[in-house]
């Protein structure tokens, strides 16, 4: 059953200038150590963090929250499987928002899919919960 669904659509030079302008301050309170390395090896570092950007909005959504109630933007973290599947984590309040939301004898399921063509990055996430096996 799906439990929730969000999107979010990032503007890749938005998130540019913040890089410039803040810096390590942004990227330290938005951005995981993993999230920050992964996009500091890529040809396009703002597009790599808008996509991340907009799928930790999509998650808060989907978790039925936004940012807010005491969710933090780190406790989302995009990392991606060897394919380059895009995977979706959450820490703290976020899973314990997810733990809440996941119905007994089943076990909760995140789906992200990114994508982005600039100036424009768009993530979806899709929430599901599976009958625990």
């Amino acid at each position: 059953m799906i439990l929730g669904i969000g999107t979010d659509l990032a503007n890749i030079e938005r998130i540019e200038r913040a890089l410039e302008r803040f810096g390590d301050r942004f990227r330290n309170r938005v951005f995981t150590e993993a999230e920050q390395r992964r996009a500091e090896r890529r040809a396009d570092v703002a597009g790599t963090y808008a996509k991340r950007w907009a799928a930790k909005e999509a998650c808060s959504k989907a978790l039925g929250t936004g940012l807010r109630m005491g969710i933090a933007w780190k406790d989302m973290s995009v990392t991606n499987l060897g394919t380059g599947q895009p995977v979706m984590h959450v820490t703290g309040w976020a899973a314990d928002r997810l733990a809440q939301m996941t119905p007994p004898g089943h076990r909760a399921v995140i789906h992200v899919s990114l994508t982005d063509d600039h100036p424009w990055a768009q993530a979806f996430v899709v929430i599901e919960a599976l009958p625990e096996d």
